[in-house]
């Protein structure tokens, strides 16, 4: 994750990443690794700029408690490619998260508006 907007960025992202991916493998439902980078970046409109060092291991991590199911497959070029599905357990785990996200940015926003206007 590059940090070219903000120094506190990596601060704000610590413990989400997991959910965006979760967020985006459940809407993308069969992805790989790559094209979560580019639609992290399209999504957030360049602010956000995933490395593969930060996406790929996040996904075995993912994996590896069951949130996601990975394959591998041939490509056109006859590379392979792993492919990531959420599973009932991400779906769930996702939910949690997101309603988590919800309040906390409506506590925040409750804090940061200004009292006068």
């Amino acid at each position: 994750m590059q940090d070219a907007k903000s120094g506190y960025l990596p601060d704000l992202l610590r413990g989400n990443t997991e959910a965006i991916l979760l967020c985006l493998i459940s809407e993308l439902d069969d992805t790989y690794g790559y094209r979560l980078i580019r639609e992290i970046e399209e999504r957030s409109q360049g602010f956000l700029q995933f490395k593969e060092g930060t996406v790929y291991p996040a996904l075995r991590k993912l994996e590896g408690e069951g949130l996601i199911e990975g394959s591998w497959r041939e490509t056109a070029n006859g590379q392979q490619r792993r492919y990531y599905r959420i599973t009932e357990k991400g779906k769930e785990t996702l939910t949690k998260k997101m309603a988590m996200w919800r309040n906390f940015t409506t506590a925040l926003n409750l804090i940061f508006k200004p009292a006068n206007i």
